[in-house]
């Protein structure tokens, strides 16, 4: 079983759900496509994939919800955005891959819905707007050979599952650095008690963000401790990366507040020590699993209203401390449990992955260490 960040002796607040994983909402699933080749004719390697989330599992309809979405740093790509902003909420899979995929993600996930629900789409004037979010995995990945096919992302949505959540280089987090060590996929989740009542939030990350330097673990500053092997603040200065971090909750709250909630991702990643570089897109979306309606299609008879219920405001302290420590968690997950990898640009180097002994003498330095 692959390493967490716990287990190294990282302290970190707060208590986990069963699977310290987004997979500890209820419903939600997750699913990888992992794609590595060797250099072939023209196209030079593969290092890359696609994740799949899905919010409500597989049910005979698509049913919405709820959600509000932020963006720290606007230079990425996240589609269905403006309908969130708009109506606040979306009825789709979350699919996760790099920069020059968004376009196949897009259109598989549609197929994939209409196959899925094929009355809603077939019978009745209904439309899909999928969640396709990226970030850049041109290091170690040929990005503008286009690896990514309809299969692989096909394959990420029927592979999603329940349970435990692999991390690492996995899914679309394959080719992905973060603080120029390796970084990929990752995941975390906190259980609130809110006046008797227990509750989770959990954060799922694609991580590739950050210069060295930068890197803080705990409020140590590791990144200047190991400063070796840092290829892109040699190569460029500039930072070349993204983070998508996605927030689920079983909590009842409503789009404004959920973009509130979005908004606190960006705390979570800056724990990490990120001032949110000018190249990076860093983007957020949280959504709630409850309110569990179904919003019929145009031409299906309509309801005349829906209940909803939704927290106090009152309680979102608690909340918004769950929600950045899941998101820092699961960037520190993503980095633990990746691997390194040979890059593309430049090519012959190597992304290592972060030292878990280089890492725990660090904080043992710093009286940090759990042991």
């Amino acid at each position: 079983m692959t390493v967490r960040a716990r287990a190294l002796g990282i302290p970190l607040a707060g208590n986990t759900g069963k699977w310290n994983a987004i997979t500890d909402v209820a419903g939600v699933e997750v699913g990888y496509s992992t794609v590595i080749r060797a250099a072939a004719g023209n196209a030079g390697p593969a290092c890359t994939g696609v994740t799949a989330i899905l919010p409500r599992g597989r049910g005979e309809q698509p049913r919405p919800v709820w959600a509000g979405q932020f963006d720290l740093n606007g230079n990425g790509e996240m589609t269905g955005t403006h309908w969130i902003d708009d109506a606040g909420y979306f009825a789709s899979p979350i699919c996760l891959t790099n920069s020059h995929s968004v376009g196949v993600a897009h259109h598989a996930t549609v197929a994939w819905m209409v196959r899925q629900y094929r009355e809603h789409y077939r019978e009745y004037h209904s439309w899909a707007m999928p969640v396709i979010a990226e970030t850049y995995d041109g290091l170690l990945n040929d990005i503008c050979a286009q690896h990514i096919t309809e299969q692989h992302v096909i394959e990420a949505l029927d592979n999603a599952t329940t349970g435990r959540v692999e991390e690492g280089n996995v899914g679309g987090g394959t080719g992905m650095q973060t603080y120029e060590f390796k970084g990929g996929s990752g995941t975390s989740s906190r259980v609130i008690d809110i006046q008797g009542t227990s509750y989770t939030v959990a954060a799922f990350v694609q991580s590739n963000f950050g210069l060295r330097p930068e890197f803080t673990v705990a409020g140590v500053p590791v990144g200047q401790h190991l400063s070796e092997n840092a290829i892109i603040s040699g190569a460029t200065g500039h930072e070349t990366g993204s983070i998508i971090a996605i927030i689920a909750t079983d909590i009842p709250m409503l789009p404004t507040q959920l973009k509130r909630l979005a908004k606190r991702g960006a705390l979570g990643i800056a724990r990490t020590g990120t001032y949110g570089g000018h190249f990076s897109g860093d983007l957020m979306l949280a959504f709630s699993t409850a309110n569990d309606i179904h919003m019929p299609a145009l031409g299906a008879e309509q309801p005349r209203s829906f209940a909803l219920e939704c927290i106090n405001d009152a309680h979102c302290d608690v909340i918004h401390e769950a929600a950045v420590q899941a998101v820092e968690e699961s960037v520190l997950n993503a980095m633990v449990a990746a691997q390194s990898v040979p890059t593309f640009k430049p090519p012959g180097q190597i992304l290592q992955a972060l030292d878990h002994d280089a890492l725990r003498t660090i904080l043992r330095r710093y009286h940090r260490l759990v042991e």
